[in-house]
């Protein structure tokens, strides 16, 4: 069987092409795993818009109303840090769909991978770091809500802390924060999640790979979830252009198939987001976006 992916064609838009976001990367993540094999004729799903009530589990109602119609502030929208668009309205309403769809679809079939999410930055009554809203929040809620799991662990290997679903979930019982990421890194004022492990800069392979499969294994044991939430933000990698790690191409290969593998043997379903990643190249960005995707075939095809 293939791997269940989730994927919206709405995920790029036209966008100012000297801006910071590479909004394009999702198409090309799309394109590279059409060219791999990996998006095959019945294994992608087409997320809708979220329903109201689904994100209103984990953001403010005037906020999300004010985003919507563009009503927010000069300030609000230099911290967000995109361009408003009605393009980015539906983006960002389909997004947390998608994520959230993703964990549903992983609970019944073991794994999903969506081709977008792990907006994590994006708070309860703001948007921050290119993040509108924070799907992993809202999806874990939702799950819980709707009974489809118990007890949801978000293991976050971006390389920026994960403030926003500290933020919101901190005293949620029901749902696991771990974030590994570089210390000296955005944001400067680090919000508390459940386990977190922050990492020099100039961090290599071998040590990274150490620290990342002793926290997973550390973080399913305090949490021990029906699902997890792995965002694998590849800004991580050595060259990025937010990142301040060491980490090569082989070594975020490597992670990716230990921290599935890991969860593999737990026997855990497993909801995959590609978190951050930022390069004008954007043919090279996806390919490392996809080395999750291709761990995922490798373990569970």
């Amino acid at each position: 069987m293939p791997i269940p992916l989730i994927y919206s064609p709405f995920y790029s838009y036209h966008f100012p092409a000297n801006h910071r976001f590479p909004m394009d990367k999702f198409k090309q993540l799309h394109l590279c795993l059409f060219e791999q094999g990996i998006i095959q004729d019945n294994n992608l799903f087409r997320p809708g818009r979220v329903k109201p009530e689904v994100l209103q589990l984990a953001h403010d109602k005037a906020y999300i109303d004010d985003f919507i119609e563009n009503k927010l502030g000069t300030k609000a929208m230099r911290k967000m840090g995109l361009p408003w668009s009605e393009a980015l309205v539906k983006r960002s309403m389909i997004s947390p769909n998608g994520t959230l769809m993703t964990g549903s679809i992983a609970l019944n079939y073991g794994i999903a991978c969506h081709l977008a999410g792990g907006t994590h930055h994006a708070h309860y009554d703001h948007g921050r770091g290119y993040c509108v809203f924070n799907d992993l929040a809202v999806s874990a809620k939702a799950l819980v809500a709707q009974n489809k799991a118990q007890s949801v662990l978000i293991f976050d290997c971006d390389v920026h802390q994960g403030d926003g679903t500290a933020s919101i979930l901190a005293d949620d019982k029901n749902i696991f924060t771990c974030s590994i990421h570089c210390e000296k890194n955005f944001p400067h004022h680090k919000q508390k999640s459940d386990l977190d492990v922050a990492l020099p800069i100039g961090i290599k392979d071998t040590q990274y790979l150490e620290i990342v499969g002793e926290t997973l294994d550390q973080a399913i044991n305090m949490s021990q979830p029906d699902l997890i939430f792995y965002d694998a933000g590849v800004d991580v990698y050595s060259k990025d252009g937010l990142g301040y790690l060491d980490i090569s191409f082989d070594g975020i290969a490597a992670r990716e198939l230990l921290v599935l593998d890991m969860i593999k043997q737990h026997n855990i379903p497993v909801a995959t987001v590609i978190g951050g990643g930022y390069d004008k190249n954007q043919k090279a960005l996806a390919q490392r976006h996809a080395l999750v995707f291709q761990a995922a075939v490798d373990l569970f095809a």
